[in-house]
């Protein structure tokens, strides 16, 4: 099973020019593009001609089968399927937020940046009459919070963050946020933390009781002055290697998203801290601008084919959010894979917050250049 790198990260310059846009917030029949011109919902014809479409993708490299081009072209019989890459969130937004019309037709992105792209009108509606197999989708993967009834956003992978650590050299297993946020004199200096904006403070507020999507300026204030009062005690901010240090020995507690925790090492776990975490949901977004509309709701329905969008869960070790694909994974025992989407759901969806969005681009360069 291959292991592989990607963020979900939004720097502060990509999120003010994302606000910039969110003014023109839309959505239902029509909705106003950013140079404010009413876009009705196109009409999508189920019988299409794909073969006079092509299809133009954005998605973490490693993140589908390499195959995906060459077999979705002879599946959906469409003239041509190109994928380009972006490592984080933070490109992809680059992307398809820098033009009038980036020739993308399908993008890959977490729940929250889908929910601020349909905000500024950027995205077309799901035509589920397209996608027979979203029939295939837990029932909970239906009600999530940034796009209940999945209307503009279609769930492909999901899971929760917590705490990944060597049971082997810890003295007492962590159970809560503040095991990281206070570490014990046993852990001083061996302990990460996320440095992306909402999962650095993911602990602290979760910690204290609050929400993840808190856009309280004196719970934020409290957050900032619990993870300053940690960043002494740290081995260091680290998003993507976390879990090469745990396995050295280098680190022995560490904020991880739970597909990263390599559990398959035999003395590495991974725990829900008591205090509760998030629902993270990478999904899958059809561009307003799109001339292929047809041919890219055609290709999310072979995606969410259960021999398709099995991959993912048998080689990166992610949980896809289809009960049939599920379904035909051998999930090891103990594997993070066996989480069941009731367990996940215990946890926030993070969400889009706006304009409140920059309390959190604050808070983080705040605790980046205070010692």
């Amino acid at each position: 099973m291959s292991r592989i790198r990607f963020t979900r990260r939004l720097p502060a310059a990509v999120a003010a020019a994302g606000l910039a846009l969110a003014v023109a917030a839309c959505g239902g029949e029509s909705s106003t593009s950013p140079e404010g011109t009413t876009v009705a919902k196109a009409e999508l014809k189920a019988n299409a001609d794909l073969t006079q479409q092509s299809l133009q993708i954005t998605v973490w490299e490693g993140y589908t089968p390499k195959e995906l081009p060459e077999k979705a072209k002879e599946k959906l019989k469409v003239k041509d399927v190109k994928i380009g890459f972006h490592d984080t969130n933070e490109t992809a937004m680059a992307k398809l937020t820098s033009s009038g019309d980036s020739g993308i037709d399908v993008a890959f992105v977490s729940g929250q940046y889908a929910q601020a792209l349909n905000e500024q009108g950027l995205l077309e509606p799901i035509h589920p009459e397209l996608i027979p197999n979203l029939a295939n989708l837990y029932p909970e993967a239906t009600q999530l919070a940034y796009d209940k009834g999945n209307k503009y956003s279609v769930p492909y992978t999901w899971g929760t963050t917590g705490i990944c650590y060597r049971s082997d050299l810890v003295k007492t297993p962590p159970t809560s946020w503040n095991d990281i946020l206070k570490p014990p004199a046993w852990a001083d200096k061996k302990v990460t933390m996320m440095t992306t904006e909402r999962w650095l403070a993911l602990p602290a507020l979760k910690a204290l009781g609050y929400s993840v999507n808190s856009d309280n300026d004196q719970e934020i204030a409290k957050a900032k002055e619990l993870l300053l009062a940690a960043k002494p005690h740290l081995l260091t901010y680290d998003d993507t290697t976390f879990g090469d240090k745990l396995k050295s020995g280098e680190a022995l507690m560490v904020e991880a998203w739970d597909g990263w925790c390599p559990t398959s090492e035999k003395n590495i776990k991974f725990v829900l801290p008591k205090e509760g975490s998030d629902l993270w949901v990478d999904t899958m977004v059809i561009m307003k601008t799109s001339k292929n509309k047809e041919a890219a709701h055609a290709l999310i329905n072979y995606i969410l084919d259960p021999e398709i969008h099995s991959w993912a869960a048998e080689n990166i070790n992610y949980k896809v959010p289809n009960k049939a694909a599920m379904e035909r994974v051998q999930v090891p025992e103990g594997s993070l894979l066996g989480i069941k989407p009731a367990e996940l759901l215990n946890g926030e969806v993070i969400v889009d917050l706006g304009p409140s969005s920059t309390k959190y681009t604050r808070l983080s360069s705040e605790v980046a250049t205070q010692s």
